[in-house]
């Protein structure tokens, strides 16, 4: 039964009723659950979403699925996300997403992951659905929009060299990929979100 539960998963993440039918052999699945998590052959992310144990797993978990799921609606962005692409050179460890819910921190067995709040007039436009694999699709902030929410929750900006140190001195951005920013995108990001977006795009507008 244990490989049929295996190979019947598509993928390292999975939730309850995948669980439970896949164990429905069982007269009390509950009961079997319980027994794999003692085991540690699978490990409860939170209620209701697992991941397979190390002797079960074929392949790494996906975090930033496990983002998407945890707690929703929210999709990656800030520092996880500018990591992610290549922006900043530092490895991110905790998965920070953005929620038009209310914040949220979760430490769980496989990572921290961390939803910061956001207005909900301005949460939808720059979200992209990123196709990790061909069994992983992520909800994820574009480029532009991962450094548009870093800027959201940054101390206002007195002016263009500020800005210039913030992205180079105290984030270590990359000029390349900075300057590869579409600025079209960064435009209407700077209508919705105001000031410190308003002189990234004077800066970049400058760059070019």
């Amino acid at each position: 039964m244990l490989l049929t539960l295996r190979n019947s998963a598509l993928t390292e993440e999975f939730d309850y009723n995948f669980i439970k039918h896949a164990l429905s052999e069982y007269k009390n699945p509950r009961v079997k659950i319980n027994d794999l998590l003692k085991k540690g052959e699978i490990i409860r992310v939170k209620k209701g979403l697992y991941v397979f144990g190390p002797e079960l797993a074929r392949e790494p978990y996906s975090k930033e699925t496990l983002a998407n799921l945890i707690y929703g609606p929210s999709y990656i962005s800030l520092e996880y996300a500018l990591s992610f692409y290549g922006l900043i050179p530092e490895r991110v460890e905790t998965v920070t997403s953005v929620t038009n819910k209310r914040k949220k921190l979760f430490n769980t067995p496989v990572g921290i992951f961390s939803y910061r709040y956001i207005n909900p007039s301005i949460y939808s436009y720059g979200v992209t659905l990123y196709e990790v694999d061909k069994h992983h699709s992520i909800l994820i902030a574009t480029k532009e929009k991962a450094l548009s929410d870093m800027l959201y929750f940054s101390e206002k900006m007195t002016d263009k060299a500020r800005m210039e140190k913030h992205l180079f001195e105290d984030l270590r951005m990359d000029t390349e990929e900075l300057t590869g920013l579409n600025l079209r995108k960064v435009k209407k990001l700077a209508r919705l979100y105001g000031h410190n977006v308003s002189l990234l795009y004077n800066l970049l507008e400058s760059m070019k």
